[in-house]
Formats: structure tokens, C-alpha cells, sequence
């Protein structure tokens, strides 16, 4: 998610020990075997800066027979999902507290159906590129966990890091399958807003949005 300054929450480590059945604790642990955190063999989709949770919890309620695990690096963030989810039920969610350089550590090969990039930090300067969450080194570690002809689905609402990512998923092969220059404007009635999609389009700024996937090798 971009970059926000967020209040230090002292609780925060006490409530994600608390409610255990929403954040797993230990990723590494369940890695090739996230059928049986959710107790089912349904697909499993990944959101990767989950941010507050308005995404992923609208997706888990639009599609019930399918696993969502949002991850998330900032403790003062993620436990607002948390607590968003405290007030559903939807068995169908899980978090984790975790970082994205990592992604093989907690997933195995084609253990991911889908994932989710919404409004990644831009880090626009040049020396910081591979903190993209669109940088080669991500889009690599996405083509291992991601089953065959499955989708990466990137919004945001920043036109040079869209261009950026269009140009990267590009030089890594990947077919670039929809590309949406005003999301907004085509009232795709599935699309679910995230905060920033919010936010954003409240005041008229145009949403990006690309479904790529990588080709069958």
C-alpha cells in the first residue's frame, strides 16, 4: 500500500496473538499446505498489501468459495483489518503479518489461483525501482507461486508507476490481457474499491488497472 504515516498501536501484538483464527502467525510453517488452514481445497487468492482490509473482505463476501490471504508488513495496518473482520464472519479470510521479499518462503509453487496488487507504494525515485512491488525481482517470485494461465490483477492511481509496471510485466513476458485507463468509467460492477479507490475516484482521478498473467512455458 502507499506509504502513510500510521500511529503506533501498543495493543497491536496482543490482539494478532488474540485472534489467531484471523492472523496466522507463522507463514513458513504452512507453506504447501494452506488447504488445510482454510479446511478446504478451494482456490486461494493472494492480496499482497492488504492495507485496512475494505478489498479483501468485499472480495471474501462476493466470492464465499474462494480463500483470500491478505498480507500485509505494517503491524499498525494490518490489525485494522483485523478488526474489520472481528465484526464478520468470514471463515474464508486469513492475514498475515509478513513481507513480500519472501513470498517463497510462505507459498509453494502453483499454491496461488490469483493475486492482488492495489495501490503498491510508487516509490518514485529511480534507486529505489526494486522496491516496486512490479520490480522483475517480485514478478519473479509471483511466476513461481502462481498457477499456469492464472492472473495478476494490479490497480492504482498512479500513472507513472502503471506505465512503469506495464513496460516491466512486458520484459518479462508476460501477456498483458486488459489494460484499463479509467476503471471507474466502465462500471464493472465486480470491481471491489479499496480505501484509495475510494478516496481517488471520489475526486475524479482515473483509476489504472492491468490483468496480466504469465505465458505456459
Amino acid at each position: 500500500m502507499k506509504s502513510l504515516r500510521q500511529r503506533h498501536k501498543p495493543w497491536a501484538d496482543e490482539f494478532i496473538e488474540e485472534h489467531g483464527h484471523i492472523f496466522i502467525p507463522n507463514p513458513t510453517e504452512n507453506k504447501g499446505n494452506w488447504t488445510k488452514v482454510f479446511g478446504n481445497h478451494n482456490p486461494i487468492h493472494l492480496e499482497i498489501g492488504t492495507g485496512k482490509g475494505q478489498f479483501i473482505i468485499g472480495m471474501a463476501k462476493q466470492y464465499p468459495n474462494v480463500n483470500f490471504i491478505g498480507l500485509e508488513v505494517s503491524k499498525s495496518v494490518i490489525v485494522n483489518a483485523g478488526e474489520k473482520l472481528l465484526q464478520e464472519e468470514l471463515p474464508n479470510v486469513k492475514l498475515i503479518l509478513a513481507d513480500a521479499n519472501m513470498l517463497l518462503d510462505y507459498f509453494s509453487n502453483n499454491e496461488i489461483s490469483e493475486l492482488y496488487l492495489n495501490f503498491s507504494d510508487p516509490w518514485p525515485k529511480n534507486r529505489h525501482a526494486k522496491r516496486r512491488l512490479t520490480f522483475h525481482t517480485f514478478l519473479k517470485q509471483y511466476e513461481e507461486i502462481l498457477q499456469r494461465d492464472k492472473s495478476i490483477v494490479f490497480k492504482t492511481d498512479n500513472r507513472k508507476l502503471f506505465e512503469y509496471s506495464l513496460v516491466s510485466m512486458s520484459q518479462f513476458g508476460m501477456c498483458l490481457d486488459d489494460v484499463t485507463l479509467d476503471l471507474h468509467e466502465l462500471c464493472d460492477e465486480t470491481n471491489v474499491k479499496t480505501e484509495y479507490e475510494e478516496k481517488f475516484s471520489t475526486k475524479g482521478q482515473p483509476i489504472y488497472r492491468v490483468k496480466a498473467r504469465f505465458e505456459v512455458k
